[in-house]
């Protein structure tokens, strides 16, 4: 990509920003192609009168909350450089960082719903924790202005994938294409035909426009990948940049060789971050899946793989809920302790520790309040915890309830959905939903797993099969674990 090339580019992204009144979206990852593509529109929009960048373009961040601590730091310090050197140059850029719900974020669903780690095959994270909250900026930018100009650092090199898919959208003798999925959004792909190396030559010669070092951005990428970005001198040569950052607890590779490399690059302070994963992974070898997960799925009811007596792997159990978060915690006070200043330490906020409460206090009966004490435990400290009403049961109740329902050959935790389900009606005038969760108590599969499987293996009789490794581990059930 010769100067020539690049005057080009640039005249094209400020015919296309004149030619209509629609804002545009960059998505800005921190990474070298979404940086890329972002600097370009900066240099090329410069070059217009004031009168003529009037229009606004928002640079939205997407902030999972899981965010590997380095990256999280730096595209922090990116955004606030970013408004602050629009303001100054009177751009018309607007830094905007966009996160999931806490009712949608990562631990609110692995702690408090149990859901499984993610997987290749059941990749529950990516749409809660990047794709919704990204959507919802654009369609409140749509609402607002009709329709919307996504600007992404995408490009056909990345995989024929990609290729095939920005060409399926493309909009016929124009440079927009349609996105994929939202109505009266279009796309730009401004670098859709630039090689990886030359993203890396034209970062590495031409200067951020927002004060931002693209060495720092080189480094990081360097230490990533564990050597040095080569030299490139010919096709042959392999190029720096393969390397992919991501949420820090991702399981969805076997392993995380990112933050394997940061650490012996000098993070030594990541290495609690890399062990708690590892151990997370773990959750997912399939011959120990029911090691740490339910038999039962969350409607309450019990699948089994295929024509075998394997039950499909639920949700965690709270057990094992109580065990992660307690880690969890632990890790995230290890981090603190030995963290550069700067650094982004903060690995669940207290919100999200808020609504796994009440998820465990009101779904899965931890009538023994679970969080509080655990934190208190950990931490020392005491958080501005809810106060329950009356009608709210304690550890000694569940006790107590335990050897009765023992006394009785009743299951204590059907005992304590029904209880549950009363408590949670206590006070209201109308009571309709009362015997309708009453129904969907008594329809869900209370019996000891070993009744159960020998129930299964006599159905079977001789037709039963085995299952292999490759089997268990495709037999990812997700509306089974999330519905």
């Amino acid at each position: 990509m010769d100067g020539n090339s690049l005057a080009a580019l640039r005249a094209e992204i400020r015919d296309i920003y004149k030619s209509d009144a629609r804002p545009w979206v960059v998505g800005y990852s921190g990474g070298k192609d979404s940086t890329t593509a972002l600097q370009l529109i900066w240099t090329a929009l410069a070059d217009l009168p004031p009168e003529e960048r009037r229009k606004p373009v928002y640079v939205i961040s997407s902030d999972t909350l899981v965010e590997t601590p380095v990256v999280s730091r730096y595209i922090d310090v990116s955004l606030e450089r970013i408004g602050a050197a629009s303001l100054e140059q009177g751009m018309p850029f607007e830094p905007h960082k966009v996160m999931p719900d806490v009712d949608r974020s990562f631990w609110v669903n692995l702690l408090g719903r149990g859901y499984p780690a993610p997987s290749r095959r059941f990749r529950w994270c990516t749409e809660r924790l990047k794709i919704e909250p990204a959507n919802e900026f654009i369609k409140s930018r749509v609402a607002e202005f009709g329709e919307v100009v996504m600007v992404l650092g995408v490009r056909s090199q990345e995989s024929a994938t990609r290729a095939q898919v920005m060409s399926l959208h493309k909009i016929e003798g124009s440079r927009l294409s349609r996105h994929s999925s939202l109505l009266n959004a279009f796309v730009y792909a401004p670098i859709a035909d630039f090689s990886t190396d030359e993203v890396w030559t034209y970062l590495l010669q031409e200067q951020s426009p927002w004060g931002n070092d693209n060495r720092d951005l080189v480094a990081m990428y360097r230490n990533a990948a564990s050597g040095e970005c080569p030299l490139v001198v010919d096709d042959t040569t392999p190029s720096c940049g393969n390397s992919r950052f991501g949420c820090w607890v991702c399981t969805v590779v076997e392993r995380d060789r990112a933050m394997e490399a940061m650490i012996d690059s000098g993070e030594e302070w990541m290495t609690p971050l890399l062990e708690f994963r590892d151990d997370l992974a773990k959750t997912q070898v399939p011959d120990d899946k029911l090691k740490f997960r339910e038999h039962r799925r969350r409607s309450g009811t019990v699948s089994f793989i295929g024509d075998t007596a394997r039950p499909m792997p639920g949700p965690y159990t709270m057990t094992h809920c109580r065990k992660m978060l307690k880690q969890l915690l632990i890790t995230q006070k290890d981090i603190k302790a030995s963290a550069p200043e700067g650094e982004n330490t903060t690995l669940i906020t207290e919100p999200e520790l808020h609504e796994i409460r009440r998820l465990w206090r009101s779904e899965r009966g931890d009538w023994e309040d679970s969080v509080p004490r655990i934190v208190r435990e950990v931490l020392g400290k005491d958080l501005n915890w809810v106060s329950d009403d009356a009608v709210a049961f304690t550890a000694d109740d569940g006790e107590l309830l335990d050897s009765v329902c023992a006394e009785n050959g009743v299951p204590t935790e059907l005992v304590v959905r029904l209880l549950d389900i009363e408590r949670a009606s206590h006070g209201l005038k109308r009571r309709h939903g009362v015997h309708t969760g009453i129904e969907g108590a008594f329809r869900r599969e209370w019996r000891d797993i070993d009744e159960i499987v020998a129930e299964r293996i006599a159905k079977l009789g001789d037709s039963g099969q085995d299952v292999d490794a490759d089997e268990l581990d495709d037999a990812e059930d997700a509306e089974g674990v999330t519905q």
